[in-house]
């Protein structure tokens, strides 16, 4: 069974988005913290735009917020990187969306394991 092309293009993207936020963003943005993941990346079927989903796992809400809004504001510098890595005609827009499933996870994680101990008492 064939996987689409615009599917395998969206996973070349999420490990090249992944590896311009840890390395040249970093860099150039000491300040960016906190665990970060490109969670997915959606590539439109034409490969002009692109949806990146990024999980951020930081001390605070707060910390979790300037880091998303400095990758939002550095688009255009994460795709300029991207023109350079990948072997592409075109390189699309990208527009970046907070992935909270993690800290959703967590949460549930959490309420579970106070159902456990309320049931062992």
């Amino acid at each position: 069974m064939k996987i689409p092309r615009s599917a395998r293009i969206s996973g070349e993207y999420q490990k090249a988005i992944s590896e311009v936020i840890s390395g040249a963003l970093k860099n150039k943005h000491p300040e960016l913290s906190g665990l970060i993941s490109v969670t997915k990346a959606d590539v439109s079927s034409d490969l002009k735009n692109a949806t990146v989903y990024i999980s951020i796992y930081a001390k605070d809400e707060e910390t979790t917020a300037r880091s998303f809004e400095l990758i939002k504001d550095n688009a255009g510098f994460i795709r300029k990187e991207l023109a350079h890595i990948m072997e592409m005609r075109t390189v699309p827009a990208l527009r970046f969306l907070l992935d909270d499933s993690m800290v959703y996870g967590a949460r549930i994680d959490s309420i579970l394991k106070q159902i456990e101990k309320k049931e062992d008492r």
